[in-house]
C-alpha cells in the first residue's frame, strides 16, 4: 500500500472518530459504561494526589513555580494554569507506576488525556455532563490508537498513540463540531513522543514526562482546531504508522459506539509496571505455604512482552519499578508490593537485594501464545532442600478479566497508600460517582487541590 492510500485511510478513519467523539452525549451511553468511567476517574485522582506527595512531586512543583490559575494541582495544595496543571498532575499520576492501564491498547489510555481534561473542565467551569462525555471520548480515542499502533521494539508506549485521545477529549469540552474534532484528533497524532523504553527499566523519570507531554500536546492541538489551523490529513499513517512503528486503521473505527474500551482495562494493587503484576500475584499465594529465607532460586516464566523486565539492579524508585525480581523479592517478604516497597529506606535493605538476585526471568512459548487477552506469569520457587512450589497467574489481579477491583477496593487502597488523605478521597469519590449530573465542576475539581498548604 503507498503512503497515499496509508493516509486516505487514516483520514477517513480519523474523520469517523472526529464526528463520534464531537456528538458523544452520556445521555445516551449505557450505565456500566459510565459506572466504569467513574471508577477510573476515581483511581485518576486518587493515584495523583498519592504521586503529589511524593518529594521528588514537591520539588517539581517548586522548580515549576507555575502561577495561579483556575486548574487544580491534585494533591498539590493550589490552583495553577491549565497547560501547568495538565503537565503536573500527568506527572504525579504516573509516578508511582499505579494508573489504570488497558491490557488491549498496550499501555494508560487514562493517563494520556484525563489530566488535560480535567484541567481545562475546570478552567471552563464545564458542566458535568460535558466533562464525562470528554473524559469518556479522551479515554476511547485513545484506546484505539494504542490498539492500532505497533511501535518498534523498545519504543516506550507512553505519550504517543495517547496524544490523540488527549486532543479528542479537549475538543469534545471546547464543543467543537465534527470535523474540527478530526482535526484536533489528527494534530495530536502528529505530535507523539518517541521515547525509549530503557528510560523506564534505567530509572530516568524523564518517562514520567512523556505523559506530561501528551495530555499538553493534546490541549495545543484541540486549541489549533478551535483556532482553525489544524486540519485532518492522515498524519497518524506516517507519525505512528511509519516512523514509530505500524498502524492498522481498521482498529480505529471497529465496533465504534458498541464496544467500550473503559470496561476492559485494569487497576492496579502492586506499585509496579503492569508486567511485574502476574508474578507478583503468584508470589503471594506462594508466600504462606514456604519461609522467603529458605528459599534457593525463583524462577519467573512470562509472556515476551514482559520478559525484559529482568534486571536484579536497580538504582531508584523508577527501575525497581520496572524490575520483575524486585516486585517478586517484595512480594515475597513483605506481602505486598505498595508504595513504600520503591521507597528510599526500603530499595537497599540487602535482604531484598539478596532474593532479588536469586530471580530469574525468561520468556515461555506457551505464555506469550496467549496475549493479547491474558498477560500470564507462572512462578517456580526452589527451596534449599531442592523441594519446589509452582503458581501461574493468567492476569493480574484488578483486571476487568480477573479479579476486577470495584469502588470499595480502590478506597480501601487509596486509604492505605495515602495517609491522612481521607478528606480529599471522600471528595473524589464524590465527584466520580455524581459527575454526570453535576451542574459545573470548577469548584469541586478545585477542591481536590487537597494535602498540601
Amino acid at each position: 500500500m503507498t503512503d497515499i492510500e496509508r493516509k486516505a485511510r487514516a483520514r477517513e478513519a480519523t474523520a469517523r472518530l472526529g464526528g463520534w467523539s464531537a456528538g458523544l452525549d452520556v445521555a445516551g451511553v449505557p450505565e456500566a459504561v459510565l459506572e466504569r468511567l467513574s471508577l477510573v476517574l476515581l483511581d485518576t485522582l486518587g493515584v495523583t494526589a498519592l504521586g503529589a506527595a511524593l518529594d521528588e512531586q514537591r520539588a517539581l512543583r517548586a522548580a515549576w513555580n507555575a502561577p495561579d490559575g483556575p486548574a487544580p494541582l491534585i494533591g498539590g495544595g493550589r490552583s495553577a494554569t491549565v497547560d501547568a496543571a495538565a503537565w503536573l498532575n500527568a506527572n504525579a499520576l504516573v509516578a508511582l507506576e499505579l494508573d489504570e492501564g488497558n491490557k488491549y491498547a498496550k499501555g494508560h489510555p487514562a493517563a494520556h488525556g484525563f489530566p488535560a481534561v480535567l484541567a481545562l473542565a475546570a478552567e471552563r467551569d464545564a458542566t458535568g455532563a460535558d466533562t464525562a462525555a470528554a473524559l469518556l471520548a479522551a479515554y476511547e480515542v485513545a484506546a484505539r490508537f494504542g490498539r492500532a499502533a505497533r511501535l518498534r521494539a523498545g519504543a516506550h508506549p507512553h505519550g504517543n498513540w495517547g496524544v490523540a485521545g488527549a486532543a479528542a477529549g479537549c475538543a469534545r469540552l471546547l464543543g467543537l463540531d465534527a470535523a474540527a474534532t478530526a482535526a484536533a484528533i489528527d494534530a495530536g497524532a502528529g505530535l507523539p513522543v518517541a521515547g525509549h523504553f530503557a528510560s523506564a527499566t534505567d530509572g530516568n523519570p524523564v518517562r514520567n514526562a512523556w505523559m506530561g507531554a501528551s495530555n499538553v500536546s493534546g490541549l495545543a492541538a484541540a486549541r489549533m482546531a478551535a483556532a482553525g489551523i489544524a486540519r485532518n490529513t492522515g498524519t497518524a499513517a506516517l507519525s505512528l504508522g511509519d516512523l514509530l512503528g505500524e498502524l492498522d486503521t481498521g482498529e480505529l473505527t471497529g465496533g465504534l459506539g458498541e464496544r467500550w474500551d473503559v470496561t476492559r482495562g485494569y487497576f492496579k494493587r502492586h506499585a509496579s509496571c503492569s508486567f511485574t503484576h502476574p508474578a507478583a500475584d503468584a508470589a503471594l499465594e506462594l508466600r504462606g505455604a514456604l519461609d522467603p529465607s529458605r528459599i534457593a532460586s525463583v524462577l519467573v516464566e512470562t509472556h515476551a512482552l514482559g520478559a525484559g523486565l529482568a534486571s536484579a539492579e536497580w538504582d531508584g524508585r523508577l527501575s525497581a519499578m520496572f524490575s520483575t525480581p524486585f516486585a517478586v523479592a517484595a512480594a515475597l517478604l513483605d506481602g505486598e508490593v505498595g508504595p513504600a516497597a520503591s521507597g528510599p529506606g526500603r530499595l537497599d535493605d540487602p535482604d531484598l537485594r539478596g532474593l532479588a538476585r536469586r530471580v530469574r526471568v525468561a520468556a515461555a512459548a506457551d505464555l506469550t501464545a496467549r496475549l493479547p487477552d491474558e498477560r500470564p506469569a507462572r512462578v517456580t520457587v526452589v527451596l534449599d532442600d531442592g523441594a519446589t512450589l509452582t503458581r501461574e497467574a493468567p492476569n493480574p489481579v484488578g483486571d476487568a478479566d480477573h479479579h476486577p477491583l470495584d469502588e470499595r477496593d480502590v478506597v480501601r487502597l487509596l486509604h492505605r497508600w495515602l495517609p491522612g488523605g481521607s478528606a480529599l478521597i471522600g471528595r473524589a469519590a464524590d465527584l466520580a460517582r455524581d459527575l454526570p449530573t453535576l451542574r459545573r465542576v470548577g469548584e469541586p475539581l478545585r477542591g481536590l487541590a487537597g494535602l498540601e498548604n
